[in-house]
């Protein structure tokens, strides 16, 4: 499957990533970057979002490179880090709890296409691997929020109700892309299966290259 209309967005993101983390190092003392852990978000997205290509180099380049992968699981990290440059989290209600269903629908979705074309699950396994995978990674995400900004903070019991919510939302959204990829392999019939593109090993090393 060619999945090349997808690399210029792909792209695009991660040059906003890029652009976003560099803004909050350069103006840590923002009130809407101030205590939000910038640093660390600077330090762990940009490996985060080269994952895929990491997989896909593992894997001994095997078929084209998944854009289609990449750009959801780029996405999240964006959309995190430009909530917290626009100051949504603070004046913004709903908009941390959107994040959370969204956001773990997007990275449970790229698990579950990438699964549905380098495996022969079946559309119930997709489902459940979608909405196990996208668990576990909301679960993580609630411990890094744990060590980076709970354990300095009185306000235990609020946090906590949070902190379960969060994680429900996490758990709902992963399995919407779950259920959502089981459908889409269910209406197919089999699974996708990258169309080897011999031109792309030889230009991916200089198209993703992450910035600063």
């Amino acid at each position: 499957m060619d999945t090349t209309r997808w690399r210029p967005f792909a792209l695009l993101l991660k040059a906003v990533l890029a652009v976003l983390l560099g803004l909050a190092l350069l103006f840590p003392h923002w009130d809407r970057f101030a205590d939000k852990a910038m640093g660390v978000r600077a330090a762990t997205y940009p490996v985060a979002v080269m994952l895929v290509l990491a997989v896909w180099a593992l894997r001994g380049r095997r078929g084209a490179f998944p854009w289609d992968v990449d750009l959801l699981l780029t996405a999240p990290f964006v959309i995190d880090v430009a909530g917290n440059a626009a100051d949504l989290y603070d004046t913004v209600g709903w908009f941390d709890d959107a994040c959370h269903y969204g956001n773990w629908l997007l990275l449970a979705a790229a698990a579950g296409l990438a699964l549905r074309r380098w495996s022969p699950l079946p559309p119930a396994a997709l489902a459940l691997s979608c909405a196990g995978i996208g668990a576990i990674a909301a679960i993580v995400w609630e411990f890094f929020e744990y060590g980076v900004f709970i354990l300095d903070t009185p306000e235990s019991v609020g946090i906590y109700r949070d902190t379960v919510g969060d994680l429900m939302l996490g758990l709902l959204g992963a399995t919407t892309a779950g259920l959502l990829i089981a459908a889409l392999a269910r209406r197919s019939g089999r699974p996708d299966r990258v169309r080897t593109d011999p031109a792309t090993p030889a230009r991916l090393g200089s198209r993703l290259g992450f910035g600063g």
